[in-house]
């Protein structure tokens, strides 16, 4: 039975392999279909801007749907430990979120919507007041106890926070895969030592989705996520820390897409220009020399930085600011 320490380890394991694995062999057959059926966008940041398959992300979303359906299976037959009403609203308020991005890959959606309609999607959540807590663990502050006030309006606020936050931060190869990678993997670390078996049963499968998703699009990216996938990252983020109780690490942790929000805000969240220049030296410049996102100010500090570089710096912030809430709540 999967209740013993060390085979719920091989269950974990299991789930992240299988959603890793779904992952990437669906990707393999999504990518030709889009091609074929010319839902393909163009990648700004190369010479020429080439035509790459759009909407990739929903190999993710198959991908980490697969593991929790595998960990439900095993809850059933094998007795893994999990509160499955608070997985299937979860799972019910991603799938929304999935459903809302594929809408605006395929037609397209005014920004008002994308912001406002993810505070219904979390409604699953409110029904079964996922937390099972209504207190907050504030680092520094103790804890606040938001009494209904937290049901009705911080969890939706949270889940739409998030889902557009990590819709924001995209547009070069492999960053929101890559960053997504390294904040599933801290807070499978956290979920780890608080023994909080909802965090680990949605944010396992995730990791390994994503996993599956990097290599094809990675740089050269032979595939983009689509809003499809950054508004899923999002969405199981929240969902996640929502359930397991942990918001404040949940926070934490897109400190830097809300630094990347801030200075799109003060540039009235620019629908172009936010990409960088390509010059000769093989290097990204930002457009201008003005910033427009947290990627150009990145660019302008090195004074020029080539793509696959700019991801991995981004990744290697995320991973020290991953660290540094390790320390924080572990």
């Amino acid at each position: 039975m999967l209740s013993n320490p060390e085979m719920a380890l091989f269950g974990y394991l299991a789930i992240f392999l299988f959603s890793l694995l779904v992952s990437y062999i669906s990707l393999s057959v999504l990518v030709p279909f889009l091609k074929k059926r010319r839902i393909v966008g163009k990648d700004v940041n190369k010479k020429g801007r080439p035509e790459v398959a759009e909407m990739g992300g929903f190999s993710i979303v198959v991908g980490f749907s697969a593991g929790v359906l595998l960990a439900l299976l095993m809850n059933t037959f094998l007795g893994m430990e999990m509160n499955t009403l608070y997985i299937l609203a979860g799972l019910s308020t991603i799938q929304l979120l999935t459903i809302l991005g594929i809408i605006d890959d395929l037609v397209g959606m005014p920004q008002w919507a994308k912001a406002s309609i993810p505070l219904f999607a979390a409604a699953p959540l409110v029904a079964v007041s996922a937390s099972g807590s209504t207190a907050l663990a504030v680092p520094f502050l103790g804890t606040i106890d938001f009494g209904i006030f937290y049901t009705i309006i911080l969890i939706p606020v949270g889940v739409a926070v998030a889902s557009n936050l990590t819709n924001m931060l995209a547009g070069f190869n492999g960053i929101e895969a890559g960053m997504g990678a390294v904040i599933f993997a801290c807070m499978i670390m956290i979920a780890a030592a608080y023994l909080n078996t909802e965090m680990l049963v949605l944010f396992i499968p995730m990791l390994g989705a994503l996993l599956g998703f990097l290599p094809k699009n990675w740089y050269p990216a032979g595939v983009f996520p689509g809003d499809v996938g950054t508004l899923t990252i999002g969405a199981v983020l929240a969902t996640g820390v929502i359930i397991g109780n942990m918001e404040s690490a949940g926070a934490l942790v897109l400190l830097l897409f809300v630094g990347d929000f801030f200075i799109k805000l003060i540039n009235k969240f620019p629908s172009s220009n936010w990409w960088g220049e390509l010059r000769e030296d093989g290097k990204l410049y930002p457009l201008e020399g003005r910033v427009r996102s947290l990627c150009q100010l990145i660019m302008k500090l090195a004074g020029g930085i080539r793509e696959q570089s700019l991801v991995l710096v981004m990744m290697g912030l995320q991973l020290l600011l991953g660290l540094v809430i390790l320390l924080l709540f572990l």
